[in-house]
């Protein structure tokens, strides 16, 4: 047996043959905090590959919080939310996160990932159905897997496939249909509005995962049910911490009983280590920094718009992306690794997604924006990346 694991583990050889290209561009350290300079090895590189949005991750009001949360209540929780894990900023947090996202109740998990594997995997039964779109993010697929319910995808926010795939399905059936917010790899928005009308028609619930939506969409970036106006028609609001909200964590969000529920039943919480002080203290910093100051929103999407715009006009493929999210399209894993490596040594940070994460043909750089990024560090990046796209010739085969 253990000649097996040890043959199986061998025969994974495709990081190595990547590694001996010289372009291996996963595990890079950086020696900084997440701004929009950080360093990797003793060098400044501007950074356009994370996820921090609204540039909260050093801001000193968050920074201090963490340490007074440390102060008073240690380091860790050493054990679950069900058993002696629950502190009262616990519960402070969940009363805000509710309100913040306009449903009654809310309780939160260790990390985002694990809001989905434990709440997708307990919310429906064998005989259930969830639906998702085939672009759902991984802890979806991963949290539908652990369901003893089916699991049925459509092609991506192609509500004709949706309503076909709906329409085959057991009326007395449960059916919850879980779709990202922003998706993303694509940058694109969920059409929220199409689902909720085939949602009733069919008897389905709505699971919104707003990884990538809080802070960025919604009233004062309240996500993706807010920014279209129907929160109330979305039965599962989750979300995350680690992107706009400057921590680690993730949430869901619902009426008082399907929270309950959930409370009692989604093994990724109950059996999980509680969130630490630090973790739950900077979250609700963030919070209250986003609502006192929702101009970084606006300074966020002033980004957006001035990016794409030079991104367009410089001839860069950039899909059908409606957010900060900008993937830039390359279309072949091998050039898109060189291209990666090639800004990394000319001082730009960005995040490679190749097969099978997405299509070989589909292969892409993820430039992400926060809103403390400045016009003339787009600038910069949008230069370097246009040199680089020349060098390795993918401008023609964009064009082509």
């Amino acid at each position: 047996m253990r000649k097996k694991l040890h043959d199986r583990v061998l025969s994974f050889t495709e990081a190595l043959e990547i590694k001996r290209k010289g372009l291996y561009p996963y595990f890079r350290a950086i020696e900084s905090g997440q701004d929009t300079v950080v360093f990797i090895d003793g060098k400044e590189v501007l950074m356009f590959g994370s996820n921090s949005y609204l540039g909260l991750t050093s801001h000193p009001k968050i920074k201090e919080a963490a340490k007074q949360a440390i102060d008073k209540y240690g380091t860790g929780c050493a054990g679950s939310r069900f058993l002696n894990g629950t502190l009262d900023i616990h519960l402070e947090l969940e009363r805000k996160l509710a309100t913040y996202v306009g449903k009654e109740s809310a309780v939160i998990f260790s990390t985002g990932f694990q809001v989905n594997l434990g709440v997708l995997s307990c919310v429906t039964n064998r005989n259930d159905y969830l639906i998702l779109d085939e672009f759902d993010h991984a802890s979806i697929i991963d949290g539908s897997r652990l369901s003893f319910s089916k699991t049925i995808k459509y092609a991506h926010n192609d509500m004709n496939d949706l309503r076909a795939k709906l329409a085959l399905l057991p009326e007395e059936a449960a059916k919850v249909i879980a779709v990202d917010g922003i998706f993303s790899m694509e940058g694109d928005i969920v059409k929220l509005p199409e689902i909720v009308d085939l949602a009733n028609e069919f008897g389905a619930n709505i699971f919104v995962d707003d990884a990538h939506s809080l802070g960025v969409i919604g009233v004062n970036g309240a996500g993706t049910a807010s920014h279209f106006g129907l929160t109330d028609e979305v039965d599962l609001i989750m979300g995350t911490f680690s992107k706009s909200l400057a921590s680690l964590g993730g949430f869901i969000a619902a009426d008082e009983a399907t929270i309950d529920y959930i409370k009692h039943r989604a093994r990724s919480l109950l059996f999980s280590a509680s969130m630490t002080p630090a973790a739950v203290a900077s979250v609700i910093a963030a919070l209250d920094i986003i609502q006192a100051e929702p101009q970084i929103i606006d300074k966020l999407w002033d980004n957006t718009r001035y990016a794409k715009k030079l991104l367009l006009e410089n001839g860069f493929d950039i899909g059908h992306t409606e957010s900060p999210i900008l993937p830039i399209y390359v279309r072949d894993n091998e050039k898109t690794f060189q291209v990666t490596n090639d800004l990394l040594l000319d001082g730009v940070f960005v995040n490679p997604v190749v097969s099978p994460a997405v299509p070989s043909d589909s292969s892409l750089l993820r430039l992400s924006l926060m809103s403390t990024h400045t016009f003339d560090q787009i600038d910069e990046a949008v230069d370097k990346l246009t040199h680089a796209f020349k060098r390795r010739d993918i401008f023609a085969a964009i064009k082509n």
